[in-house]
């Protein structure tokens, strides 16, 4: 006779017994999580390029904009309000929050039992290289929305748009440096801090700088001559002291990909913010970041984007979070990973967009 053991003492692994009701599956559940969350930050890079807020309720955030002051000489015996006072000009940015963004997937425990590897762990990457994908597309653009942007302020208070540099030569190593310096005097033109910048390529151009036979480039990374790449490591760390990402999203968002494929559960579109003039959301005309016929002898060539920190902004109302549960209906588990958050342009000032023209030979 098979002993019996009483169910209140049994030692659950993955019961969690500080809640009232607790599930013999619920610390299992957390790897999943874990595993989202470490995707989404292995796969983004725009997370640490721009200021970030987080607001714990309502549908926008605000960002006050200030004005310049000004310094003039005082002639003895006069007033100071009446001839030596600074007007300092004001006005506000406001980042509205979209509708939830969220991945989703099912696993039926049939699945799961045939299975001979850790498929969770797979599904749980993928979701969080999903919601990367979509925030780095989503900033990217708005990045590119700041640098063909107009001053918050008038040029008398101080303000300043933001810039394109042209380049026909992108599909050098030499025309890529010599853009980045373009980038760097623009920069410097507008007066935007010298920490933080950062230039985003994409992985041709990127690897062009490395492998291309070429003095300027031997200079960007050999250490003796203060250059900071390494062809070991694949890496180019600075050009005019702009750090240099590259990033697939750059194709992604001049190949036309757009964010109005993100839908609500009705077909409608979820995407609710306007940085682009004509209330289209993060979709615009990103024609000028390419050009090319996209053929082996006349492979796209795509621009860069640039900037600093203070170009953009993101509002969150609701950080990464996961759900999990699991569907006695359907003998399975239901994943979803979120967030809610918005995006928008700050200080257009900081931004830089290299733009892509055609060259003779494209003609």
């Amino acid at each position: 006779m098979a002993l019996e053991v009483p169910s209140t003492g049994l030692s659950r692994s993955g019961m969690d017994s500080r809640l009232a009701s607790p599930d013999a599956n619920d610390l299992f559940l957390k790897v999943f999580s874990g595993e989202i969350l470490t995707s989404f930050a292995e796969n983004n890079i725009m997370k640490g390029l721009h200021t970030v807020r987080t607001i714990s309720s309502g549908k926008s955030a605000q960002f006050p904009v200030s004005g310049i002051a000004e310094a003039s000489y005082h002639t003895a015996g006069n007033s100071i309000i009446e001839s030596n006072l600074s007007k300092i000009a004001m006005t506000e940015k406001v980042i509205n929050i979209d509708d939830v963004l969220l991945a989703s997937t099912f696993l039926p425990n049939v699945d799961e039992l045939k299975q001979h590897y850790d498929v969770r762990s797979i599904y749980a990457t993928e979701l969080g290289k999903a919601l990367a994908k979509r925030f780095d597309i989503a900033t990217m653009k708005t990045l590119y929305a700041a640098a063909l942007s107009d001053s918050n302020l008038a040029a008398s208070d101080g303000g300043k748009s933001g810039a394109q540099v042209l380049s026909t030569t992108l599909d050098t190593a030499q025309g890529i440096v010599d853009a980045l310096y373009g980038v760097a005097e623009a920069l410097d033109k507008n007066d935007a801090p010298d920490a933080g910048r950062f230039a985003i390529l994409s992985p041709r151009e990127y690897y062009n700088l490395i492998t291309a036979d070429n003095n300027a480039v031997s200079i960007a990374i050999n250490a003796d001559a203060k250059g900071s790449g390494s062809i070991a490591t694949g890496k180019i760390a600075q050009v005019a002291g702009i750090t240099i990402y590259k990033s697939n999203h750059l194709a992604d968002i001049a190949d036309g990909l757009d964010d109005s494929a993100v839908t609500t559960g009705d077909g409608s579109s979820a995407v609710k913010n306007t940085v682009f003039d004509g209330g289209a959301g993060y979709n615009g005309n990103f024609q000028k970041l390419r050009s090319g016929a996209g053929t082996a002898g006349d492979p796209y060539k795509y621009g860069i984007l640039a900037g600093t920190k203070e170009a953009i902004g993101t509002v969150k109302l609701l950080d990464l979070a996961t759900e999990s549960e699991y569907q006695i209906e359907r003998q399975g588990h239901l994943f979803v990973a979120k967030y809610m958050m918005g995006h928008g342009v700050l200080r257009p000032e900081c931004a830089v967009a290299v733009e892509v023209e055609a060259s003779a030979t494209d003609a």
